[in-house]
């Protein structure tokens, strides 16, 4: 059987490398300036040969300590990481979930009641980091990406649904301007931006749609994020070409009114991405089942109103 190293020498050994001071050593440890220096003194016994030298005041590693240094210290890390992973208690009840604000307030957040009575013994918690990032540094379960898989690579994807761009205002807005086309509108509106690296495309697709010009953005009517913009939409300040799963309940609620046809969005799209490890949690696989569930059924209800648009008598008709 292999001689066994005393777990606190490596300690010490370590601690004294790192910080050039057995005093200090005995600070980051929690032990006396003695029990350093006897670790050492035991560690360099055993080895049969010195380990440091002092160079004025400070202690460090000689040649020998320097490459026990570099095997040692990894070694260590390995022991500390997994003794700290198995101490973890699991708890499989709760996912952090992360989505954009704009999904998170327009969409999850109405939805909460209805993922509740689905799975009543799950605790999500919702982050809101934007762009791509590192799920397991930032203690994401989850992430239900609005954007393209190729960010995502090193993780398990999956569509859950298409993304739209529409033009939409407020009821108040529209009052006195029935029977104009969108262009027409766009032209005869105050028009509303979000512009950030996530949205910048979201007019000129829609326009470049419609075949018809850029409109000017007013001053006042541009902002960062979309929830602003929307919230500008629905005070009435001017027409908005947003995302159409972004506004689908301030739809229904009349808060909001949808003005022409939808259009497809070729720049992004919305995916479940998570660890591929994750996928064996049945708390994930049930989160998973229900966000399959509710994006088909936002993309069946989208699809019915949009045929029933187009067998009424839209008042902003193409």
């Amino acid at each position: 059987m292999k001689k066994l190293v005393p777990l606190k020498s490596v300690y010490a050994f370590i601690a004294v490398a790192e910080t050039g001071s057995m005093t200090e050593a005995a600070r980051v440890l929690y032990v006396s300036h003695s029990a350093v220096s006897q670790a050492i003194k035991s560690l360099e016994q055993l080895v049969n040969k010195p380990l440091f030298q002092r160079v004025g005041r400070r202690v460090v590693l000689n040649a020998a300590g320097k490459r026990y240094y570099r095997k040692v210290a990894p070694a260590l890390e390995q022991v500390i990481d997994a003794t700290e992973e198995l101490a973890k208690t699991p708890n499989d009840h709760r996912i952090t979930l992360n989505m954009v604000n704009s999904l998170a307030m327009h969409w999850w957040i109405p939805r909460v009641p209805d993922f509740q009575a689905f799975a009543p013994s799950l605790d999500i918690r919702i982050s809101t980091l934007t762009g791509p990032f590192d799920i397991e540094q930032e203690g994401v379960d989850i992430a239900l990406v609005h954007g393209k898989p190729n960010e995502w690579d090193r993780y398990y994807s999956e569509k859950l649904g298409d993304d739209d761009l529409v033009l939409v205002c407020s009821p108040t807005l529209l009052k006195n301007q029935t029977g104009l086309s969108v262009e027409q509108l766009v032209k005869q509106n105050p028009t509303i931006g979000a512009f950030n690296p996530r949205r910048k495309h979201d007019w000129q697709v829609w326009c470049d749609h419609y075949q018809i010009p850029m409109p000017a953005f007013h001053s006042n009517l541009t902002f960062d994020i979309s929830i602003q913009a929307v919230q500008a939409a629905i005070r009435s300040l001017g027409v908005l070409v947003t995302h159409r799963l972004f506004v689908k309940d301030d739809i229904s609620h009349g808060m909001l009114v949808e003005l022409g046809k939808p259009v497809a969005n070729p720049h992004q799209d919305f995916y479940f991405v998570c660890p591929k490890n994750k996928l064996k949690q049945e708390s994930v696989l049930k989160l998973r089942s229900w966000l399959r569930h509710e994006f088909t059924h936002s993309e069946t209800t989208l699809s019915d109103d949009t045929q029933g648009q187009d067998q009424t008598i839209n008042p902003c008709s193409e």
